[in-house]
């Protein structure tokens, strides 16, 4: 995995350029981070009802300085301080876990993001979801930004880990399913959405861990190489370089790796490390990037130049 050193410092996902002092002025402990992202945040899902049309857009929001350049132009105050509804930025897990790594990193504490799913939202159902994972010296905490603590059987601000814990990762989840253990249908974005559950959305969820985990932070429903699905593929494109037959065997060796280095295997780590280095179709960088946006268009991205050209 990248050094302690590396998930202190920020990567262009998390960079906050002109905003820096917002972050700096932020508290970091796990109330702080809760305050900071839900005071900024509002889930374009789970509070629907108080987000607006206009505010929609901002969940393809990809940097932390684009998201608070919108959010600060709406209403400059610091971090955690109130808004109104109308004044918060569209998003998703991803984006409370996001900035919350933002500010860890802002203030030298290594920090990442961690892609899985959380038994606590809905019941008998395990939505897919981010939650914010920091180094206290020892080992790596858990804690999600999205949660206050009343009303939970559990600590919210360092969640127990582990396959059957309230959040699993998604390469747990993906090998209990190859296994036969998990009903892969009951893991998803909703149950009444079956095209965002299942098998074929676990096996991306799987890419998507490793990228956050090597700090590519991309969007949720950014998809790339063996995940674009055939009719997301841009104009002329040629085929994938790897046939969408062999990823799950892939994911089976990825995932099997990611359970093995947060278990503290050093050797399973250090081989996560060389497959992302060595092979480009694990890497969105390396590959088109597509943007499949909950808002019903596909936008195809390039992550150096920071731009997003959403097809007609």
């Amino acid at each position: 995995m990248p050094t302690l050193e590396q998930y202190a410092t920020h990567t262009p996902f998390t960079d906050p350029g002109r905003h820096a002092p917002l972050l700096a002025a932020a508290g970091t402990g796990p109330e702080d981070l809760h305050r900071a992202a839900t005071g900024t945040l509002l889930h374009y899902r789970g509070e629907a009802d108080r987000v607006t049309p206009e505010q929609l857009p901002d969940v393809d929001l990809r940097w932390v300085s684009a998201q608070l350049d919108t959010a600060q132009a709406r209403n400059p105050v610091p971090l955690g301080a109130p808004r109104t509804d109308a004044q918060c930025l569209a998003g998703c897990c991803r984006d409370h876990t996001l900035l919350s790594v933002a500010i860890l990193r802002e203030h030298g504490v290594p920090a990442r993001c961690r892609i899985g799913f959380a038994r606590y939202f809905r019941p008998d159902f395990h939505v897919d979801h981010a939650v914010v994972e920091r180094w206290d010296g020892d080992r790596w905490v858990r804690s999600d930004s999205e949660l206050a603590q009343e009303g939970f059987d559990f600590d919210v601000h360092d969640l127990p880990a582990g396959f059957g814990a309230p959040f699993e990762t998604a390469a747990e989840v993906w090998l209990a399913a190859r296994a036969g253990k998990v009903d892969p249908a009951r893991y998803g974005v909703d149950p009444t959405m079956p095209e965002l559950t299942g098998m074929p959305f676990l096996l991306g969820e799987v890419f998507l861990e490793l990228a956050h985990r090597e700090l590519d932070e991309i969007l949720l429903w950014d998809v790339w190489g063996p995940g674009i699905p055939p009719f997301a593929l841009p104009a002329g494109a040629s085929p994938d370089p790897m046939p969408h037959d062999d990823a799950p065997a892939l994911a089976d060796e990825i995932a099997t790796l990611l359970v093995a280095a947060d278990a503290g295997d050093a050797a399973a780590d250090a081989e996560l490390d060389a497959r992302w280095a060595t092979d480009a179709r694990l890497r969105p960088s390396a590959n088109r990037v597509v943007t499949l946006s909950p808002l019903g268009r596909i936008g195809d991205a390039d992550l150096t130049a920071r731009t997003t050209t959403w097809r007609t």
